[in-house]
Parts: C-alpha cells; sequence; structure tokens
C-alpha cells in the first residue's frame, strides 16, 4: 500500500502538488499526463531519490519519507533500462542483490521463476550491448525484481521500445503482475497501454492530480475540462440552460439533472457522419460542412463546421471513403444523447 500526503515540490519554473494519493496493495496503478506534468517527480519520491519540499510517503503503514532509497523495498525501471553494458545479463539483473541480506533458496527459487517469465534463461551470459530494445527492458524488469521489492515503479518503460515489442512487454508485465505479490505504479501518456495493464488510474496536469478512478470512471466521467480534454474528448463545449434543456453548439439536448454541469463533452468517435439524414432512432442530428480530413493509420480524422463551432470526428477510413465524403461538402453527423458527457 503506497500513501502520499500533501506531497509539494517547488522548483524554479513548475510547482508539484500538494498531492494526495492512495494505491492499494498489489494494485496496478497507472498515472497519467503529459510530458512535464509531474509525473517522474513522483515516481522518484516515493523510491527516495527526490526529497519532497514537504508532506509525507508510507509504504505499508511506515512512514519512507526520510529513509534512504536501498531501504523502502522499492524497484524502478525507467524507460532508457540504465543497464551496465560491461556486465553481463546475470551479472546486472544479480547487481541489486548485493545490497540485500534475504539470499535464501527461496529467494534464489523465486529469481529464477522470475527470469524464467521474462524468457532471459537463455541469454544470461551475454552482453546486454547483444540485446535488442525489448530484450533490454526485460533485464531491467528482472534486475529491479530481483530484490523482491514490494513496489515496482515504472517510469513509461515502454516508450522507447520498438511497436512490435510493445505489447509483449505489456503482456509480460500484466503476467508479473497476476504473480507476484507486489504493487505497481507505472507512468505513462499512452493510453493503450492504461486501458490494457491498469486496475486504477490517476490523470496528471501541471502538477495538479486532477482525479482518479477505474479506466471508466476517469475516461468517461471525467471530472473536469483539464482531465475531459487530456483523455480525448475534444468536443467540449460550455452549455447554456434553457428550462429542462441544455444548448451548446447549436444543439439542445434534454438534461434536467445535470444542472451543475459546466461543461459538455463528446468523444470524437462516438459521432457519425453520413451524407444523408439516416440515423439510428434517438440520435441527435446536425448538418454542417466537412471542412477537413485526414488519415491516421486505419482511420480517419475529421472537422465539420456547424453553427459557429467545430466538431472534431474520428471514423473508420474505409467507411469514410465508402461514403464518398468530399471536403467542402454539407455532411451530416450525429450521436446518441447517451454519448454527451457532462463536468
Amino acid at each position: 500500500m503506497i500513501r502520499i500526503n500533501q506531497l509539494t515540490y517547488q522548483f524554479p519554473n513548475f510547482t508539484l502538488g500538494p498531492i494526495d494519493l492512495h494505491i492499494e496493495q498489489q494494485e496496478f496503478f497507472i498515472l497519467l499526463g503529459p510530458t512535464g506534468s509531474g509525473k517522474t517527480v513522483i515516481l522518484e519520491s516515493i523510491a527516495g531519490l527526490q526529497k519532497p519540499h514537504s508532506g509525507d510517503i508510507f509504504l505499508f503503514g511506515k512512514d519512507v519519507t526520510r529513509v534512504a532509497p536501498e531501504n523502502r523495498q522499492v524497484g524502478i525501471v525507467y524507460q532508457d533500462q540504465a543497464l551496465f553494458p560491461h556486465l553481463t545479463v546475470q551479472e546486472n539483473i544479480e547487481f541489486g542483490l548485493r545490497y540485500q541480506k534475504n539470499n535464501t533458496k527461496a529467494s534464489k527459487a523465486v529469481l529464477a521463476g522470475i527470469i524464467d517469465t521474462l524468457g532471459l534463461a537463455g541469454h544470461l551470459k551475454k552482453s546486454t550491448t547483444k540485446l535488442s530494445g525489448g530484450e533490454k527492458q526485460r533485464v531491467a524488469l528482472a534486475r529491479a525484481l530481483a530484490i523482491q521489492p514490494q513496489v515496482l515503479l515504472l517510469d513509461e518503460p515502454l516508450s522507447a521500445i520498438d511497436p512490435c515489442f510493445r505489447s509483449e512487454i505489456q503482456r509480460v508485465l500484466r503476467q508479473l503482475h497476476e504473480t507476484l505479490p507486489t504493487t505497481f505504479l507505472m507512468v505513462t501518456h499512452d493510453f493503450n497501454e492504461a486501458f490494457y495493464l491498469a486496475d486504477t488510474v490517476g490523470v496528471i496536469s501541471k502538477g495538479i492530480l486532477e482525479q482518479t478512478g477505474t479506466i471508466e470512471e476517469v475516461f468517461q466521467r471525467p471530472k473536469n475540462k483539464a482531465v475531459g480534454e487530456f483523455v480525448g474528448m475534444q468536443n467540449i463545449f460550455t452549455p447554456q440552460r434553457e428550462g429542462r434543456s441544455l444548448c451548446f453548439a447549436g444543439l439542445r439536448i434534454d438534461a434536467e439533472k445535470t444542472s451543475e454541469s459546466r461543461n459538455v463533452g463528446l468523444r470524437p468517435e462516438d459521432i457519425t457522419v453520413g451524407t444523408t439524414h439516416s440515423f439510428p432512432d434517438g440520435f441527435m442530428v446536425g448538418r454542417g460542412i466537412l471542412q477537413s480530413m485526414t488519415l491516421q493509420g486505419f482511420g480517419c480524422e475529421m472537422t465539420i463546421g456547424f453553427e459557429d463551432s467545430t466538431f472534431l470526428v474520428h471514423g473508420d477510413k474505409g467507411n469514410i471513403r465508402d461514403k464518398g465524403l468530399t471536403i467542402g461538402e454539407q455532411v451530416y453527423f450525429g450521436f446518441h444523447p447517451d454519448a454527451v458527457h457532462y463536468f
């Protein structure tokens, strides 16, 4: 269990906190946020590599705010692996054990299991310079886990790995979390990693921990505009109340129970585009001008001008092509009222 109380840092051009965070034992918690938001500072505070200006850090009920890093039972893995090139894979993995008193047969059996899970048994005598990026990251994971930490901290461990190896390491992380009595805390800005791995997520922006909760809570019910924008709710409008309805971007929606909402949001993938007024029953429908279309991998990003607003839409590239949409023409767009989020 990790508990952070009123953690703060003051840097020349950046303030972090105060941060309050609670992570349950054996949970896989992912901290999401853009570059420069303070994610790594929080990780290094837990590891003991950064000294906070104020606040307290507790690990499993023990105040470790002023405890040396080597006495915290915490392992940390960075995106660049930080392996020792003059040591073999096995020597890298066992490097931290020289500082551990626990070197029993049971400990060696646990380490052998970790090495086997990570698929490193056949690489132990190799130089780390001969390994692929994915193999190096697995060595870094094995080194961090060799000391049998209570907490494993992961600082964007997949960002420097080729896409072809990324899903492989994700599967390994999931397997390790399921088999080890370890609490995982990982920082990233990749939503796919969060959806695949996380039990709980938090969103940090400009040094402020804006929201924590399950994936569904954070992505579908953002607490405020900052969280909504970060999790991809790119169509955000300030509504006006008219009786039982909220009016935004030239549209009107029945929203009697959302009188306190200061913003409404729509995810781009929840909007459907067509050349006719043919939408499922109950859909809200508008007609606007297709302003742009940009291919993005297997998808297509479109902007539609409607009244005095612009809607961003993500669609399937093949489906968009089949509809024969043309920039500058009038198109219809629609969405179900349940897709509208209030915050």
